[in-house]
This record gives C-alpha cells, structure tokens and sequence, in this order.
C-alpha cells in the first residue's frame, strides 16, 4: 500500500497530496525506527552473548536498557517537542539515535553495548513522541488524520515483528553488529527530509520536569532489576527485596512532585478521563505480554525447533500481516462504531491467543504451537492499536498533545520492561523446578546421552515458556475486563465525521 492512498479521497492529486505522503512516510519510518529496534537483536542475542561475554541473566539487559530509557524518558521527550518545537526535537532525536547505533555496532565490550543501547532509548524517547504529535500537527482532525494513525498504528503494531525478522537477515548473512548500523543511514535520511517535509509545531512557554523525569525512570529500573535478580537469587533475596522497596518509593515520589510541581511531566489530569485511562492500562498489560510473546517465542523456535535465525524472522511474518489487516480495519471503522467493540473484541482475541499459548510443550510444532495462537494475538492487538491512539490524544488541548502521546508510548515500553522482567521470574522458576524434576527420574549409573540432553533441555525451556505465559493470559484478561467496564461507547470529544472516507 502507498502513503500516499492514505491522504484523503476528497482531496485532488496535488502537490500538497504528494507532500503529505511523503511527510507520513518520513514520520512512519521514524516510528519504525524506533520501535523496531526493542526486538531486533532479540535474534542476535546468542551472537552477542558469545561475542561479548554476557553471562545469561545480563544478557536480558541489552533489551531492557533499552525499553527503560526509552520507556521512561518518553514523557519528557514529549514535553521537549510542545516547548522547543516538536520538528526541532524530532530531528535531533533521530540524530542521536542513529548515533547510538554506530557505537553500539562498534561496541567491544558488554559495558559499551549496554550504554549505547541507552542512549538509542534516550534518542528513540525524544523523537517517538513528538513523531506521534507531529501527525496532529501535520494533518486535518476526521478522515485525514484517522488515515495518518492508521498508517502509523500498523507500523507500529508491525515494528517488533518486523524487527524480528530484520534481526534475522542481518544476524545470518552479514554479522550481528549491522542490526545496529542499519539504522546510521536511515537516521540520516529522515533528518535530512524532515525540515522539507514536515511543519514546525508552534512552541509553548515552560519548563522541564527533570526531578519527575529522573525520579520515575530510576524507579522503573530499581523495579525491573528486582525482577531480574529474583529469577536468578530469589524472593527472598536480600538486594531483591531492597529493589523493590526502592523502586516503589520512587515512584511514590515521582507521583508527589507531579501533584506539587507547576508544570509536570505527566499532567495527572490527564489521568480523569476514563476512557483515556482505560485505554492507557491496557497498553500496559497487554505490551507486557507482547515483550514476552516475542522474546519467548525466539527461543522456541530456535531451541526445540531448530530455527535458523532467517527462518526464526519468517516465522514471525504472520503477525505482521495479522496487525497490520487488523489496525486497517479499525481505523476505517472506528468513527462509524467507537472504540470499545474494538478493544473489547482485541481484548477477547489476545487472550485466547495468550492462553492458548499456556499448552506448549516440547512436542509441540510450529503450525499447532505457534501460529495459531500468533495469529490471535497479532489480529487482536492490531485492532486494539488504532482507538487506543486515538483515545490518548482525544480531547486534549493542544499545549499537551507531546505529553499525551508520550504517555502511551511510555505506557507500551515501561509494560514491556515490566512483563519481560515479571515473565523471567516466573520462567526461571519453573525451568529450576523441571529440571529438577528430570534430575531426580534420570537413572544415576547410566551417563546420558546428547540426544536425552538436548530433550531434557528442550522440556525444560519449554516448560519455563508455558508458564510464564500464564502470566501474559492473565495480563491480557485484565486488558479484557477494563475494555469491558472502563471504555465508553463514544467517549467525548472523539471525532463524529463519517468514517466511510476513511478506509487505507
């Protein structure tokens, strides 16, 4: 499909029509940018690890890095494009990541990966937000702008997928260090179309939020590390525990300094509409599950299955096509019916796909284990993506649109990082537990062979995936229930024009 189809059909074929193609297709590939790169080296972490000398449990950190930065500056990044102009802030947030991504690619230890993975997620923080904003600055509310969310919403539904398979083809045929070098030209493609293509937003007067900036973003990390230490030391763990002691005060200061602060960070009243924050929940719940899909199911496939790293990305082609059929159908629909049959009926989809899920086992193959289940989830979640966009920014004025925008992105990755690290707990813990198991039935006198070795491996890691994916369902229920009781029919200030224009 070409941009440009998504302009509006009332509009004549024009310059201006071109023009506007084109700045959508420098926002989405920006966007595509940047939230491909939380998965793209889920594929190259085993040549990573090797490379580098991560041990298993730091290796979870080259993806957290990442998603916590990003995740965690995502307000302020938002709150620098409403007070600097979001062109301005865009561009050079694009710059620093394609930065980032050189040293990453040229990164010689572990330490120097992990600070440029950061510093990709400080890059991705200012330029993703103020990407989304731009779209309401550069195109007309109703049909028009619905098409530029739909476009935008399918790129970013579709990014970690795509990522997944990007990770493949660069990790098996040119080296693991060019998932990160992939992205120096196309940062420098769209900082140089940008100033031509896309209008400067009118700047506001303010401040920046930094104790509210730093406080929250210290206290997503203290919490995923609690997380992750619990995986490997246990509940009881001294320094676990301390973690999350740690990370919730944080955070009980991070939300005081919002109350007292003039201008915050996070405008909490952002918070009383209902539906926006029904909306903004189930993007946490349901990211969460989606990190853990994506990194678990990697695994599988090439684990049990035997995967190749370019068949591992293939496998994960389906959903793409899933989300992106599915945020198409939303958004051309989502005028005429609301939002809430769409989320309730995502809702409903990723939960059957997620519990479906819960029944792998080391038998299970690719058509019956994986892509059924994928498809449910992709379709779901593809039309969840379109109103919950939508519904960030409805009725928000204009001084707030960066920080509304940047609230949910926030919401997807802080949710990512949270269910990775909570669905890490919980695979250690029962993989520790099978293995066990199989330690204890496995005869003592007889050493065992390479093939009971690579079975017992593969029960374990599949018995570990099972049950980390009970979490994900029940994560994904909970999206289910505030779909159903939290989001109205027709929340206020949505748009009323008819949608029938608005098909892509």
């Amino acid at each position: 499909m070409a941009v440009s189809d998504t302009l509006s059909k009332n509009s004549p074929p024009s310059d201006a029509s071109r023009g506007k193609g084109i700045t959508l297709a420098v926002i989405a590939a920006s966007q595509l940018m940047v939230l491909l790169d939380a998965t793209i080296v889920n594929i190259a972490l085993p040549k990573i690890r090797d490379a580098l000398q991560f041990s298993t449990t730091d290796l979870s950190w080259v993806i957290n890095a990442y998603t916590l930065t990003f995740g965690g500056l995502l307000l302020l990044g938002g709150r620098a494009g409403d007070i600097l102009g979001r062109r301005r802030v865009f561009i050079f947030g694009t710059l620093l990541f394609g930065f980032a991504s050189l040293l990453g690619g040229f990164a010689q230890s572990g330490g120097m990966l992990l600070a440029a993975r950061a510093l990709q997620g400080i890059g991705g923080a200012i330029c993703s937000p103020t990407a989304f904003a731009l779209i309401a600055t550069n195109f007309d509310e109703g049909p028009e702008r619905n098409k530029a969310f739909g476009v935008s919403s399918a790129v970013a539904g579709s990014g970690a997928a795509i990522g997944l398979l990007a990770g493949g083809l660069l990790t098996e045929y040119l080296d693991w260090r060019w998932v990160f070098f992939v992205n120096v030209p196309l940062a420098a493609l769209i900082a140089i179309a940008a100033p031509r293509y896309i209008t400067e937003s009118e700047r506001t007067s303010g401040r920046f939020d930094l104790p509210g900036a730093l406080t929250s973003t210290l206290g997503l990390v203290t919490l995923v590390y609690g997380f992750i230490r619990a995986a490997s030391d246990g509940w009881s763990d001294g320094l676990t525990l301390a973690s999350f002691v740690l990370g919730v005060a944080l955070m009980a200061v991070f939300l005081g300094i919002e109350r007292r602060t003039r201008q915050p960070i996070t405008p909490l009243h952002l918070f009383s509409d209902r539906s926006r924050t029904g909306s903004l929940v189930m993007m946490l719940c349901l990211s969460a599950a989606m990190f853990g899909i994506f990194f678990y199911i990697t695994l599988f496939v090439q684990g049990p299955l035997g995967y190749s790293p370019l068949r591992a990305g293939v496998a994960f082609l389906p959903v793409s096509v899933s989300i992106i059929f599915a945020a198409q159908l939303a958004s051309s629909l989502q005028v005429r019916y609301g939002p809430k049959p769409f989320m309730v009926g995502g809702g409903l989809l990723v939960t059957i796909g997620l519990t479906w899920l819960t029944r792998m086992n080391a038998e299970s193959g690719y058509a019956d284990g994986v892509l059924g289940p994928m498809l449910l989830f992709g379709f779901g979640m593809g039309l969840i993506f379109v109103p919950a966009m939508l519904l960030s920014v409805t009725g928000v004025a204009p001084a707030e649109t960066g920080a509304a925008s940047g609230l949910l992105n926030s919401m997807q990755q802080v949710g990512g990082s949270l269910g990775l690290s909570i669905l890490t707990t919980v695979f250690a813990r029962a993989a520790a537990d099978k293995a066990a198991e199989l330690k204890a039935a496995a005869p003592t006198d007889v050493a065992p062979t390479g093939e009971q070795l690579a079975s017992a491996g593969n029960q374990v890691l599949t018995y570990g995936i099972s049950h980390g994916f009970v979490i994900g369902a029940a994560l994904a229920a909970v999206a289910l229930l505030v779909a159903i009781f939290m989001i109205k029919s027709r929340p206020n200030g949505l748009p009323a024009e008819s949608a029938a224009g608005a098909m892509l």
